[in-house]
């Protein structure tokens, strides 16, 4: 007999065997399903619809998802049209989904966490291993108890790796994560004091960082970043060999330098040799993430060359570090993705390496879940930027000091009154709830 995982094959499966792995009941005719998704703006032709409850219940929106050709939907309450599956929970049925979807893969799984870098690193590491066959990787920042199960449910026949990314909030989420994900390699980025409104502590986001690599395989590796005390003491958790990058690492960048539009070159040099690296990422602190993203490849068989050549051709999720020309001259950086003390200031530093003499100017929003360091961490961020010279203007917080915009035509009226013109540049950052990406687009519009 054929077990859930040789069944479920392609990540083709019935909604009879989506009903046996969640336990929940079958109503309406079998059906054939391809995928799934917790977005009914997102359905394709024969995927699972997934409605989870969270801030909206995702149970009004069935009908959509099966006119939109969904396949089949799971439910919690009252059945929509079409094929349902009945469970208990929709949100547990989807772990469930995606631990079943993990077994059928019997390739490398590589892990990524950190306070900073993990999508971009991510990204990276996707692609300095596509030169070695079929790479699945997780969708811009799907990296929680949606994400990740839906990063398995979306993978195609077969992959030859799969790139997973791992996110937490409190304590026990990387291990929950994990042992769905059950990652064959793990990489920490770094750690810094993100998310420690609901960690309480950097000591407690150290320990949530290292459960990645307590479940380790030996035949595994964790990739560690040396220079990151926090993240090399880390290495007595893992039973797999580590190995480090960073200035201190095995795996090193040397000769660093930035060209007009801020993107990094470097000598990189491993214990598997040496090649020179061009990155398409912007900004000097993506050197770290090339490096770790070129460690993972490098222990799993892609030659420096072949790493070297994958970074060059890395294409990263948007809105990090995107640096464009206004119609009116103003170098716009958009790295309005999200927000912490440790890449705010490694956004301040590329926004001054900026060419040209003209003025610098920073639209910030705030660094969400701080807790008690938020006031500290803000007033940080801003006696740093006047260190570099760089005016801040403020939107929706005068956690900044510089006296609130408190809304986007504030800001923006703000921004216009600097009549910014050829050789001035301007950074736009903040936590993803501010939405800065969007006044990033109207000064981009002009």
């Amino acid at each position: 007999m054929l077990t859930w995982a040789e069944r479920l094959g392609f990540m083709r499966f019935r909604a009879s065997q989506i009903a046996e792995v969640t336990g929940g009941q079958l109503i309406g005719a079998d059906a054939m399903i391809d995928g799934a998704t917790q977005d009914s703006r997102e359905v394709k032709p024969g995927c699972l619809f997934v409605p989870l409850v969270a801030g909206r219940d995702g149970h009004d929106f069935i009908s959509d998802a099966m006119v939109r050709g969904a396949g089949a939907h799971l439910t919690s309450a009252e059945n929509g049209p079409g094929t349902a599956i009945r469970v208990r929970d929709t949100n547990t049925a989807l772990a469930d989904l995606g631990a079943a979807a993990r077994n059928s893969i019997v390739s490398p799984v590589i892990g990524i966490t950190g306070s900073v870098g993990k999508t971009s690193t991510k990204d990276m590491t996707a692609a300095v291993l596509d030169s070695l066959g079929t790479v699945h990787a997780s969708r811009r920042s799907f990296n929680n108890e949606i994400g990740v199960p839906l990063t398995f449910l979306e993978s195609p026949p077969d992959p030859t790796f799969v790139v997973v990314e791992l996110g937490a909030r409190a304590e026990g989420d990387i291990k929950t994560l994990c042992d769905l994900a059950r990652p064959d390699i793990g990489v920490v980025t770094t750690v810094g004091v993100a998310h420690t409104e609901a960690f309480g502590s950097i000591d407690a986001i150290v320990r949530t960082k290292g459960e990645l690599l307590d479940g380790l395989p030996a035949h595994g590796c964790a990739v560690l970043n040396a220079d990151v005390p926090e993240v090399l003491g880390l290495a007595s958790r893992s039973r797999a060999p580590v190995l480090s990058f960073g200035d201190r690492g095995e795996v090193r960048a040397r000769e660093v330098t930035l060209d007009d539009d801020l993107r990094a070159s470097f000598r990189l040099e491993s214990p598997w040799g040496r090649a020179q690296v061009h990155l398409t990422a912007h900004g000097a602190h993506m050197v770290p993430n090339a490096l770790a993203a070129a460690a993972v490849g490098l222990f799993l068989g892609v030659s420096p060359d072949a790493a070297a050549a994958g970074l060059a051709e890395a294409e990263l999720s948007p809105w990090r570090m995107e640096v464009t020309l206004a119609p009116s001259g103003v170098v716009v950086i958009n790295d309005a993705y999200n927000a912490n003390p440790e890449s705010m200031i490694a956004a301040l530093d590329a926004l001054v390496l900026v060419p040209g003499e003209g003025c610098r100017v920073a639209v910030l929003g705030m660094m969400a879940e701080l807790g008690d360091w938020s006031d500290q961490q803000h007033s940080r961020i801003a006696a740093y930027a006047k260190t570099l010279g760089i005016e801040v203007i403020p939107m929706g917080t005068d956690l900044y000091g510089a006296g609130a915009s408190h809304d986007m035509e504030a800001a923006l009226d703000a921004y216009k009154e600097l009549n910014l013109r050829t050789g001035d540049a301007v950074l736009v950052k903040g936590s993803r709830v501010v939405g800065l990406e969007e006044f990033a687009r109207k000064v981009l519009d002009g």
